[in-house]
């Protein structure tokens, strides 16, 4: 990795902050922002393939900033359900509001204080996996204004109303991109909601389509075979930069 990455605590909990490779040597520049979901595991999992591309190009240099949850079946769940099984048999509070007002009423200002950030939404991204990705689309509901650039990986789209609730509230679109991953094989052999996870994410696609959110601006991809693993998350994370954040002339090479 030959970007830099910080860990700091802030308000209650760790970050992790991202600065690229050019970050240092080209004070004139600005970057785009990416918040993530489940602390650091998919930036330092992710980076040597994501800085690969910053220098073939093809992917905008970003600053990534990762968010370790205090409890994650809360934080990152819309709203109230009761357990889904013996298994996990803790409900879901559902405080992803408040979750989010975090992110974006104190974290992403300091953020933008302490770092050269581009503001703008289309500059601005949020991303996570499973439950991560959960909340992650539910950021897209709640703060439009904010978020213009989304990442779900292996969303949750199987919780409990969230499929009727992407049925009934299409997405604000305007300027705005979205990527969506999912393995054929996760929820298999499940015998909970969770079995719904493929076809219910095959679902939300469609509704989004439906509710008219451009087909050019957002991309599904299901890989055959693909199960709910850190792996497979790792493996679409630069993909799903990529295509949120593809580069242009202007960001091609900054260092030079």
């Amino acid at each position: 990795m030959r970007g830099t990455i910080y860990k700091q605590w802030f308000v209650n909990r760790d970050i992790y902050v991202y600065l690229p490779p050019s970050y240092e040597s080209n004070s004139a520049a600005a970057y785009p922002v990416v918040y993530i979901q489940d602390g650091d595991y998919l930036i330092m999992g992710a980076a040597e393939q994501l800085e690969e591309r910053f220098d073939r190009g093809v992917l905008q240099e970003l600053i990534l900033v990762g968010i370790e949850p205090i409890d994650r079946n809360d934080e990152y769940t819309p709203w109230y359900t009761d357990p889904i099984s013996d298994r996990f048999p803790t409900p879901c509070q559902g405080q992803g509001e408040t979750y989010l007002r975090f992110v974006v009423e104190q974290l992403k200002p300091y953020i933008d204080g302490a770092c050269r950030t581009k503001r703008e939404p289309e500059a601005t991204g949020i991303a996570g996996a499973s439950y991560g990705g959960l909340i992650t689309i539910y950021a897209a509901y709640l703060f439009p204004e904010v978020f213009g650039r989304f990442g779900l990986l292996s969303a949750s789209f199987w919780y409990e109303g969230m499929i009727e609730y992407v049925s009934s509230h299409p997405i604000p679109s305007n300027d705005k991109r979205l990527f969506m991953y999912v393995g054929s094989e996760e929820g298999a052999g499940k015998t909970t909601i969770q079995m719904h996870m493929v076809p219910y994410t095959r679902e939300a696609h469609q509704q989004f389509l439906a509710g008219g959110f451009p087909g050019k601006s957002m991309k599904f991809v299901e890989e055959p075979g693909g199960v709910h693993t850190h792996e497979f998350f790792i493996k679409y994370f630069p993909d799903a930069m990529e295509w949120l954040y593809p580069g242009t002339d202007e960001t091609r090479n900054p260092r030079e």
